[in-house]
């Protein structure tokens, strides 16, 4: 069976840039720990996944579209601009490019949508063929998870996936209430907020209810949790749009651009050949 790999880079560099025990530099003083840090992980990823195909995404500068419409949507994230380039993750990305070239693995630094619209894309438009598997902690891309596409959550020795099965037993609901279930509860990380006092448990309850927010406020006035939800439902649709995917009419790489066969990608071999080390 065909396996189609779908890392999300920068999510990858800023656990691995943050994540390390220590900074780290080479002989020139230059910090290389999110370079070690991501070949190594990548190296460890394909080798718990199997993927016949890669393909690596990352965000790239400019406008969100989701701040047009919501202009707090991520501004809780740490502001770059003004810190020097080097203790930035984006200083090491460089040599992490020249690493993919060497692994011969396909990655675009994306110009315009954020890299889970794009991953949501190739895993709509490819999850009839093969099987699809989605690196990331972003928990966005659970709404996506489905017979044949997981989750792979990289921590070292503590690495898992997320199915069908992982969802149900950690918040009780099917990958296809999680876009609702999140509009709900909200979303710390990209700072979007929750309608007030709907926890999880409550979350789930009204999703397993109702089929989609328009069920619900044609139910209202037979909704146990009215009260909470009367004068939500505006927040609700815009909490709905921010956190649903993109799905687009275009991508960079062709299915058959993703193939990869390469097996010989040592760590310490690969940042001796970009010259990190």
């Amino acid at each position: 069976m065909e396996r189609l790999l779908l890392v999300d880079g920068s999510n990858l560099l800023f656990q691995m840039f943050y994540g390390m025990p220590s900074r780290i530099t080479n002989k020139e003083g230059k910090p290389i720990q999110g370079i070690l840090g991501f070949v190594g992980a990548l190296r460890k990823i394909i080798t718990a996944t199997h993927p016949t195909h890669i393909c690596v995404l990352f965000d790239g500068e400019h406008e969100n579209p989701r701040s047009i419409l919501y202009e707090e949507y991520k501004s809780n994230r740490i502001d770059y601009s003004s810190m020097p380039l080097e203790d930035t993750p984006f200083s090491q990305l460089p040599e992490i490019y020249k690493a993919l070239d060497c692994l011969k693995i396909s990655y675009k630094e994306l110009t315009d949508y954020e890299t889970d619209d794009y991953i949501a894309t190739y895993t709509k438009l490819y999850q009839s063929q093969m099987e699809i598997v989605i690196s990331s902690w972003d928990s966005d891309y659970f709404s996506l998870i489905g017979d044949k596409v997981k989750i792979y959550r990289y921590r070292g020795k503590n690495s898992y996936f997320c199915d069908i099965q992982y969802l149900n037993d950690k918040l009780h609901i099917t990958p296809n209430k999680y876009i609702f279930y999140k509009s709900l509860v909200g979303d710390s990380a990209d700072n979007i907020k929750g309608v007030h006092k709907v926890g999880p448990v409550t979350a789930t309850k009204i999703v397993n209810s109702y089929s989609s927010i328009e069920e619900l406020y044609n139910h209202i006035d037979s909704c146990r949790y009215q009260n909470l939800l009367k004068d939500a439902k505006e927040q609700l649709l815009l909490n709905e749009k921010l956190i649903s995917f993109h799905i687009l009419n275009s991508l960079p790489f062709s299915v058959e651009d993703l193939k990869w066969n390469t097996r010989d990608f040592e760590t310490n071999t690969i940042l001796k050949k970009i010259g990190a080390f």
